[in-house]
């Protein structure tokens, strides 16, 4: 299933946010989005899932043109296009199991998703995905007592709950601590290769970007600049993406938040206790 973009562009009055992007994205593949503040990454995501419309230009999936779908075929679409943002976006005074199951709402009755009323089977799949994130020892929490790595896993767990064909993440890690930057890079690379599910992620370190991502693609003023493999990414093509200080210097790669060792990190992370079906009333 090939997603592809056709000349999007994005205006805001008289600012060209996104210029004429085109790009296709085979199922499967994990892609990194970098480049500076206000290069269109954050819109161009926000695009894909609808959340912005394009001011021209297409958007398809599996042969659906999906930049043209509204009603139901357009929640249908956000459903099946799971989107992680970098502030977590979660109900900070529900606790983290029905935030999760929230990832259900366009698969059901608002009215049942509002009033809590989830069946035995999603409560199941909930934990499971709580499960696999390391944290289902926080099923009964309030998601706002939570830290901002452990809300992000929460949130990636809601949207693995939608059972989508492709996951957007929007800076997921960009407030986060190298620990937890890791934990999360990890939860996304383990849902692209274990479901094969496509991922398309902005990141703001080139480490992280070379490290996860088997695609690379550089916007620069809307525009983009750079689509190629990791060993691609060159030094000029660096320059070329994030441009040069006033001495005509590239920027220092070595300034990133990711490339730290952690080798008792996944044994910490699966220290907790197997406590959370009992927890949840199963």
């Amino acid at each position: 299933m090939m997603f592809e973009l056709k000349n999007v562009t994005r205006r805001f009055g008289n600012k060209t946010a996104v210029d004429s992007v085109t790009l296709d994205i085979p199922q499967g593949q994990m892609v990194g989005i970098i480049g500076r503040s206000g290069a269109g990454k954050s819109t161009l995501l926000r695009m894909i899932n609808r959340l912005q419309e394009p001011t021209s230009g297409s958007i398809h999936f599996a042969g659906v043109e999906v930049s043209s779908l509204r009603g139901q075929a357009l929640r249908n679409w956000q459903r099946d296009c799971a989107m992680i943002f970098q502030q977590f976006n979660l109900v900070p005074r529900l606790d983290v199991l029905t935030n999760v199951m929230l990832g259900r709402l366009n698969h059901r009755s608002t009215a049942m998703s509002l009033l809590g009323i989830f069946t035995r089977q999603e409560r199941i799949h909930a934990i499971a995905a709580l499960e696999r994130l390391g944290i289902e020892q926080t099923a009964l929490q309030m998601a706002g007592t939570l830290s901002g790595g452990q809300q992000q896993r929460v949130a990636i767990a809601r949207a693995l709950m939608q059972n989508p064909k492709m996951v957007l993440a929007d800076e997921p890690i960009a407030s986060l601590d190298p620990l937890n930057a890791k934990i999360v890079m990890d939860a996304l690379r383990d849902i692209n290769e274990r479901e094969g599910i496509t991922v398309v992620t902005n990141l703001h370190t080139l480490d992280t970007a070379r490290n996860y991502c088997e695609r690379i693609v550089g916007m620069a003023a809307g525009r983009v600049v750079f689509d190629g493999k990791p060993s691609e990414l060159t030094a000029d093509a660096v320059k070329q993406i994030y441009g040069t200080d006033k001495d005509g210097a590239g920027i220092d790669e070595t300034m990133t938040s990711t490339s730290i060792n952690i080798p008792a990190a996944a044994a910490a992370q699966q220290s907790a206790g197997l406590q959370s079906l009992a927890l949840a009333g199963l």
